[in-house]
């Protein structure tokens, strides 16, 4: 349990947002939250957490304040904003952000943030929800040490794999080649699946024939099972969401000159599936369904 007084702010109360915020009330934190839908507070509140009625009223109430929003635009609006925790920070505070943002606007976040005495800390997570709940997710994250050390009990209550990177931005920088990896092999199960199926094999055979293998992976054992199955209720994210974060990987690739044609492949896929499928909102790791079509 942690026995520190002082509450924790969090901000965007998602699927993954929302697991990470009742994840840290039971293990003791006192929490302070909001979700621009007011619903999504509603389990926070029945477990003990104070509503907040803005995120400036998140920062009056808390010196460290975490996010975890869809995007860039929706950082900007929660900190930056008329209503946001700008308008009521103290002048110690640091703000942890658990959402995935292109690295070049998170930096310019922490100059900004700065200036007004905010610390910044970026902690991209992977796992989803499920790990969120039990405390399992992986965090990659920047900020300088004495930031690292000042929100590690925060991280450790989240997250079994917390690795520091260096500087702001180093963690955003990690969460380009995540996404990039969970992209792509998203898809080439998709297609391995595929192939499977028609040559007739055994579909629930395949991980356990393949494990300890060079084939083996946590994808082909964890996500090749919901594929196969075609078991994507309750989703654990969203396609339209890997398709955002696929986009700054793409922008980061463009900017380094860079050539990578699997994976550009890849995110075309994707961008075919939600864009051309209207699949944006189905669960992330239904693209099996654009082969199907």
């Amino acid at each position: 349990m942690n026995s520190t007084s002082s509450p924790i702010g969090f901000i965007g109360l998602g699927l993954l947002g929302q697991a990470m915020a009742l994840r840290l009330v039971r293990q003791g934190f006192p929490l302070v939250v909001w979700n621009r839908e007011l619903e999504r507070s509603v389990p926070l509140a029945a477990a003990g957490a104070l509503v907040a009625e803005s995120p400036a009223e998140v920062a009056a109430r808390c010196s460290t304040v975490c996010l975890c929003v869809i995007d860039g635009h929706a950082v900007e609006d929660v900190v930056f904003g008329p209503r946001g925790l700008a308008q009521a920070a103290r002048g110690t505070g640091r703000v942890v952000d658990f959402s995935t943002v292109p690295p070049d606007q998170t930096r310019a976040f922490a100059r900004r943030a700065e200036a007004l005495g905010l610390r910044w800390i970026d902690a991209p997570v992977s796992g989803g929800p499920a790990a969120a709940a039990n405390g399992s997710l992986t965090i990659m994250f920047g900020g300088s040490p004495e930031d690292a050390a000042a929100v590690e009990p925060l991280l450790q209550a989240v997250a079994s794999r917390r690795t520091h990177l260096g500087e702001v931005g180093s963690g955003q920088d990690m969460k380009v080649v995540n996404q990039a990896l969970v992209g792509g092999t998203a898809v080439l199960l998709a297609e391995a699946l595929t192939l499977a199926r028609r040559m007739g094999l055994p579909l629930e055979k395949v991980p356990s024939c393949l494990a300890g293998g060079l084939a083996d992976s946590v994808g082909l054992q964890r996500i090749w099972p919901v594929m196969a199955a075609g078991n994507f209720d309750p989703p654990a994210g969203r396609a339209a969401q890997l398709l955002k974060d696929l986009r700054v990987v793409d922008d980061v690739r463009a900017a380094g000159g860079l050539e990578l044609p699997l994976l550009q492949a890849a995110i075309g896929q994707y961008r075919a599936y939600v864009e051309a499928h209207g699949a944006g909102d189905a669960e992330t790791f239904s693209i099996t369904r654009l082969y199907e079509r």
